[in-house]
């Protein structure tokens, strides 16, 4: 999703979203799966500041999950990926975001 205000922390996270990609085609070959995890809402140090704002929207429906994401969230679906839970999937994106990017009518 675009950040108007965080134009460098778009441009990096395309930047490794290509990098996973390539290294997905380069690695596949020797048995090594290389995904892209993209957290959403994640309770964390950096989303504190906006908390009040994204309680309203969480409330609101802005995530079909309606909640917060937590790190162990995030922590479970990279253990999942660590650990071979998706043996013939490589370059997948997993998104670890309570439906946020779900497009919705």
């Amino acid at each position: 999703m675009v950040s108007v205000a965080r134009g460098e922390y778009c441009i990096s996270k395309t930047g490794l979203s290509m990098m996973s990609k390539l290294f997905a085609a380069r690695l596949a070959e020797s048995g090594i799966a290389v995904f892209e995890v993209r957290p959403g809402i994640i309770r964390t140090d950096m989303t504190r500041p906006s908390a009040e704002r994204l309680d309203q929207l969480i409330a609101e429906g802005f995530t079909p999950i309606r909640r917060w994401g937590e790190p162990d969230d995030v922590g479970r679906a990279v253990a999942t990926l660590a650990g071979g839970g998706l043996p013939f999937s490589v370059g997948e994106v997993i998104h670890v975001d309570g439906g946020l990017t779900l497009r919705t009518l």
